[in-house]
């Protein structure tokens, strides 16, 4: 049997700080980590979907759901593991040409919006595809502005919007990110980077109480619109 070539990869560690067993945590009735397979398989783009933890609880919501599940090494399932360590583990052990992290803290980003990220990672060259939010607002970094000048007042819609990195849905191509980790280089941004805007709901991140409410009161919102 030939290899895949998308596979659709969940992270989902059971222990986390501000948010206890956040990816367990119920959104309209749902746990995280179930909204983000079903946003997988709607979405129809991808080979395999493996939801990849060190717990067995997310394991039998993940086999519920109809996912595989990658056993992660407890070892990188703490606080002082990488995104590099358990993406490298992962690559190893399942041969493809690409995986797609999709996180399930991100619930707000849409199944269409998976299905056009792949579309445009297949149809490019990128070894790495970043999604993103075009922010047209006057940014400063340190005191210094970034995307707009204090010489002049510029209208927000002719600013160049600025790339905000959301990590909601992120492509790496297997091939270059192994070579870089084995050469002891950062993989994460290794090869031909490129950006993919998603809708600013979809950079909406759970990490406390108060972001799953506002998910919440997002979700309705957008329902109530469809």
């Amino acid at each position: 049997m030939a290899d895949p070539k998308y596979i659709a990869m969940i992270p989902a560690r059971l222990g986390s700080q501000r948010l206890k067993k956040k990816n367990l945590a119920l959104l309209n009735g749902v746990p995280l980590i179930a909204h983000a397979i079903r946003k997988c398989f709607t979405a129809g783009c991808f080979d395999e979907i493996w939801v990849n933890s060190e717990s067995e609880e997310i394991a039998e919501v993940a086999r519920a759901e109809g996912a595989h599940f990658h056993a992660r090494p407890e070892e990188l399932a703490n606080n002082v593991a990488t995104s590099e360590d358990f993406v490298a583990e992962f690559f190893r052990k399942h041969p493809c040409e690409a995986i797609f992290q999709v996180h399930s803290i991100a619930p707000l980003l849409t199944s269409d919006e998976v299905r056009a990220f792949v579309d445009y990672y297949d149809k490019g060259e990128h070894d790495v595809l970043l999604s993103c939010i075009h922010d047209q607002i006057e940014v400063a970094f340190e005191g210094k502005p970034v995307n707009f000048t204090f010489a002049e007042k510029t209208n927000s819609q002719d600013l160049k919007p600025l790339q905000r990195i959301t990590w909601s849905i992120t492509a790496w191509r297997r091939s270059t990110f192994l070579d870089a980790v084995d050469h002891g280089k950062t993989a994460t941004y290794h090869g031909r980077i490129g950006f993919y805007p998603v809708g600013p709901a979809s950079g909406h991140v759970i990490k406390t109480q108060l972001d799953l409410d506002i998910a919440a009161a997002l979700l309705s919102v957008t329902e109530k619109a469809d």
